[in-house]
């Protein structure tokens, strides 16, 4: 466990506005390595444009930083430093993917691990899968609490630290030690998913 290493991405986005795109405006990265967390975040441009009225996180507090941000294609030489050649591992990945598809199509990052694909497959009768919800219910959140203090879920590098502190978490299970890759990358959701028929 100590010798793998990956990065943890999360993205926040705009939400879905008619008319507009969903846009990421804040990375964080929480990078697995020797043993020690490295941290990196920026905030990214998105203009001037509205965001969905349910959007999370702390957007409208920081709209000037935004405006003046770069784009994640500007941040791709530090991105790629952090990424590249590694697994990457998101909550949701689906959302991580996308925001990279679409600023830099022609880069490959990954594989993906998704740590709510693994908590389904895990924990199928849990009621709720949600980062916040895992780290409560598996006592995880005052570990990121102290890795990262004042901040709190919905922002990006809080998030992100979140999902690698599950991961490490789930990897040190007894029925976990020593998965493959590919298992980790594809988990079984077969449970999950009959117990919501």
């Amino acid at each position: 466990m100590e010798n793998f290493v990956f990065a943890a991405i999360d993205f926040e986005t705009t939400g879905s506005v008619a008319g507009y795109p969903v846009e990421p405006w804040q990375i964080g990265v929480a990078r697995w390595e020797s043993g020690a967390y490295r941290f990196w975040e920026h905030w990214l441009r998105v203009g001037e444009r509205p965001f969905h009225p349910r959007a999370p996180g702390r957007h409208e507090a920081v709209r000037d930083e935004l405006a003046g941000a770069p784009r994640l294609d500007a941040l791709l030489p530090e991105v790629r430093d952090l990424c590249a050649g590694i697994p990457l591992v998101a909550h949701n990945a689906a959302t991580e993917q996308k925001c990279f598809r679409d600023a830099v199509p022609m880069e490959r990052f990954g594989p993906w691990i998704d740590t709510l694909k693994l908590s389904r497959a895990l924990w199928p009768d849990l009621r709720s899968h949600k980062l916040g919800d895992l780290l409560v219910t598996h006592g995880l959140r005052e570990q990121v609490a102290e890795l990262l203090p004042g901040r709190e879920e919905h922002d990006a590098l809080f998030d992100a630290a979140g999902s690698a502190v599950l991961l490490r978490y789930i990897l040190d299970l007894p029925v976990c030690r020593g998965l493959s890759l590919d298992v980790l990358v594809n988990p079984d959701l077969m449970a999950y998913y009959a117990r919501r028929r």
